[in-house]
Order: C-alpha cells, then sequence, then structure tokens
C-alpha cells in the first residue's frame, strides 16, 4: 500500500487557486441572478436621512404633468415617497419620508420623473418603480458626424410611422422612446440584449 501511495504523483496546485476553498452551499441549482422582492417590513428601521431629487421639464410638458401628478402623488405614496410640482421653476422633486421602507425607491423614483420630464406617458414611466424593471436614455447623436446620416439612421430605428418601435413593444416587455437625439428605453433588468441590438440599428450602415 505505502509502495502504491509513493507511486501516484502529486498534482500541482495552480497559484491562483492556492486560496481558493471549496463552497458546498453553492450549487448549480442556485439561481445568481434571481431578484428577491422587496417587501414591507424589510427595512428594520426608517431612513436616518432625507434624500432628494429634482430635475427640470419643459413648457409643453407641464399642462400633461398637471393631468397626471396626483396618479403621480398616489403610486409614489405607496413606497413612502413625498412627490412635488413646481410649476413656477418647472421642476419635479421626489424625496423620502419616515415612512418609506425601500432604500432604492428614490433612485427609481428619480428615473421615473426623469422620463416624464421626457415625454414618457406616466403608464410606462411607472413600471421603473417595479423591481426588475430600468431604464437608459442613451445619447445617439455622436454615432456620426454627419446629419443626414445620422436622420437615416433614427429614420430606420423609428421606422414608418413607428411601426418598428410598436413591435418591439409588443414582442418585448419593453417601451422604446426616440426623441431628438436621444433614445430612452425602459426594459427588464436582465435583458441587456435590448440595449446591444438598439446599438446595433442605429449604428448599422
Amino acid at each position: 500500500m505505502a509502495a502504491t501511495a509513493e507511486a501516484q504523483p502529486i498534482a500541482p496546485v495552480n497559484k491562483n487557486k492556492k486560496y481558493r476553498k471549496e463552497k458546498p452551499w453553492d450549487t448549480d441549482d442556485i439561481d445568481h441572478w434571481k431578484m428577491e422582492e422587496f417587501k414591507v417590513g424589510d427595512m428594520n428601521s426608517h431612513l436616518l436621512e432625507e434624500s432628494s431629487f429634482a430635475t427640470l421639464f419643459p413648457k409643453y410638458r407641464e399642462k400633461y404633468l398637471q393631468q397626471v401628478w396626483p396618479n403621480v402623488v398616489s403610486c409614489l405614496k405607496e413606497y413612502g415617497v413625498h412627490a412635488l410640482l413646481d410649476l413656477i421653476e418647472g421642476s419635479m422633486t421626489v424625496k423620502t419620508t419616515r415612512k418609506t421602507w425601500d432604500p432604492y425607491i428614490i433612485v427609481k423614483a428619480r428615473d421615473m420623473i426623469k422620463l416624464l420630464a421626457r415625454s414618457v406617458p406616466f403608464e410606462q414611466a411607472k413600471r421603473v418603480l417595479q423591481d426588475e424593471m430600468t431604464c437608459d436614455i442613451i445619447k445617439i447623436s455622436n454615432v456620426t458626424r454627419n446629419k443626414e446620416r445620422f436622420v437615416k439612421r433614427r429614420q430606420r430605428l423609428v421606422g414608418p410611422n413607428s411601426n418598428t418601435l410598436k413591435v418591439r413593444v409588443l414582442g418585448v416587455s419593453e417601451y422604446v422612446l426616440c426623441q431628438c437625439l436621444m433614445a430612452l428605453i425602459i426594459m427588464l433588468m436582465l435583458t441587456l440584449k435590448s440595449l446591444l441590438l438598439l446599438c446595433c440599428y442605429v449604428t448599422l450602415l
């Protein structure tokens, strides 16, 4: 037995894995990308400091925001976030309160008012408050210096009568708005292919 043990060569240990330990609790059936839902009561105490974000909106959005602002206030009230519309300064403000039970909801509320200021309907903008949803504002004007080529690429992205964007909204649970020099996307957190696909559409020759 001793001779057999001596005959077996010892496998060299990789220097990069020298201090790496086994993780028996980390198995293949665990989904590391799963989004755990944050519920009321998960945060033991209220927030110690008040956080607030403000954004400006153009004059032509004033009438629409006045109409939907009661819905915005009631929607954010469920999360304990206070919303304020200032028509004199032309700004929207969201801030946390002592009743805020989700520490990250203020960031999502900031994204929602940014989308509202950029002509996104309220029914689409409020989807950002969901845990699995996110949004991004992409500047597409710096793709090319030629203005005519940029207009053609943007039109290819939108399609005739916005048919291309409508098909994408129906096919995938996302919302795409191409406005002036920007493209706004509301999509699932893990649907990164949508961003890549959008960039491919815009940069397509």
